[in-house]
């Protein structure tokens, strides 16, 4: 019986790798030629297998702990985006699968800017900033750093989204949001990453996107004289502007290429709303007209300015004492609950002319009664609002009694009927991560009636 000496005379270096010589020898002293050649072959072969192994493992365990949303080199660092995107993964990985929505939007490609924290995420200390009537900036942003759309390539980018959030920074006094600080943050940003980056310069901003989710959009003051005096900023005229702000007639604060989109109202309450309550039948809510919200006794308020153009003043003054009117001007945590009980839910103008309680009425079932004159509504591709709605103008506000028995005793069922339809509640709401359809959905299909505005598009029809 051969005996193995497993002794190493010598590693040698080679061109073609290293290999490991061995002596074999045979208890008598003498070599064995065919033992030695097949010991060569089987330990060449172990140590080849070895080696691969060990070189698989490296790699795998390297390419698993790279972050999925690592940004390529031309990128602003910062964590706050890749966080804001690691949250709102977590919460909805386990929902439904993450459906593929860029071959519906003609390959449509956006890149968003990684900007710091203090633009955006540091905001979300304050739980409000998520979940308020202008909170459509953090949703947009958090759908889109999920979506198929997003490429960390910019080169390839149809369009640039600056994720700035300016709705967050709630007055001590009043608790509203203060929009003082959006334009000296907004032009930050801006300089920040035309220094950084060619994309800005290169377009002057025209395939570049924000949002203005608050009451004048683009102009960013509440208060619609100051905004008009204001205008919109000189370094965001030329860009794309997706703004709850939008009437028919011209208007110093839309004078910008922009999208009308719906004030956000949190899916997860509609669907809490709808899951705890029984929905009565439509034919069985109790309450034929409901509004509950702000409603000056006296018109002009401490601001010297009037309220609602005065029309939510006449609806008090006229139908408080009505009972078919459940008026009500004091907060209720619980108000969607009413929502669900009535058949009329009106919708008039505040300080803008839009209103969150046009979304909240439609997703609840109850018929929106829309007075605010002008107004452009969102989505009107997919949403056919005379369908759904009633439209009264604030001239007619006292006659809203009559209007509304009128409407409840002849076609109420067929608006109710066509209220009813999942797709128009999905157009409206904005999800964490987006569904074909809903709200961020219909903001990137308007974006794609605007590829004429893509630097790239243009270079690419161009070769």
């Amino acid at each position: 019986m051969a005996e193995f000496i497993g002794r190493t005379t010598n590693i040698k270096n080679c061109r073609k790798g290293f290999y490991v010589k061995m002596r074999f020898v045979h208890r008598n002293g003498r070599n064995h030629e065919k033992n030695s050649n097949f010991f060569k072959r089987y330990f060449k072969w172990l140590v080849w297998i070895t080696l691969s192994l060990y070189f698989f493992t490296s790699y795998m365990i390297t390419s698993t702990n790279k972050p999925t949303t690592s940004l390529s080199k031309t990128t602003i660092t910062s964590k706050s985006s890749r966080a804001l995107y690691e949250t709102n993964n977590a919460a909805t990985f386990l929902q439904h699968p993450k459906p593929d929505i860029s071959k519906e939007l003609n390959g449509l490609k956006i890149y968003i800017y990684d900007l710091p924290s203090k633009y955006n995420t540091d905001w979300l200390s304050n739980k409000r900033c998520s979940n308020h009537l202008f909170a459509s900036e953090v949703a947009i942003h958090r759908a889109l750093m999920g979506s198929d759309v997003r490429t960390l390539n910019p080169t390839e980018a149809d369009f640039f989204f600056v994720p700035v959030y300016v709705s967050c920074n709630f007055s001590t006094v009043n608790g509203f949001p203060a929009l003082g600080h959006a334009r000296p943050l907004l032009a930050s940003a801006i300089q920040l990453i035309s220094n950084e980056m060619q994309f800005w310069n290169r377009s002057q901003g025209s395939d570049h996107v924000f949002v203005a989710s608050h009451d004048f959009g683009a102009c960013f003051h509440a208060m619609e004289d100051v905004a008009i005096a204001d205008g919109v900023p000189k370094f965001l005229k030329k860009s794309i502007i997706l703004q709850t702000f939008g009437v028919k007639f011209r208007h110093p604060c839309q004078q910008v290429e922009n999208v009308v989109i719906p004030p956000f109202i949190s899916p997860e309450s509609v669907r809490s709303t709808l899951q705890t309550m029984v929905v009565p039948e439509k034919s069985k809510r109790d309450i034929m007209v409901f509004f509950r919200g702000k409603m000056e006794v006296h018109p002009k308020n401490v601001s010297g300015r009037f309220y609602s153009k005065k029309v939510r003043t006449q609806i008090w003054q006229k139908f408080n004492r009505n009972r078919k009117f459940y008026l009500k001007r004091h907060r209720f945590r619980g108000y969607q609950s009413e929502i669900v009980r009535s058949k009329f839910c009106l919708c008039p103008l505040g300080w803008a002319p839009w209103s969150p309680r046009l979304v909240e009425s439609i997703a609840l079932g109850c018929v929106p009664v829309i007075i605010a004159d002008g107004i452009r509504l969102p989505f009107q591709g997919a949403v056919n609002w005379p369908k759904i709605s009633l439209t009264v103008a604030e001239k007619d506000v006292r006659h809203l009694g009559k209007i509304l028995q009128r409407v409840a005793d002849t076609n109420l069922s067929a608006i109710q009927r066509n209220l009813w339809d999942p797709s128009i509640r999905k157009a409206l709401l904005f999800n964490n991560e987006i569904q074909q359809g809903d709200a961020t959905w219909q903001i990137l299909y308007s974006l794609t009636r605007k590829l004429h505005r893509s630097y790239n598009r243009l270079r690419l029809s161009g070769q």
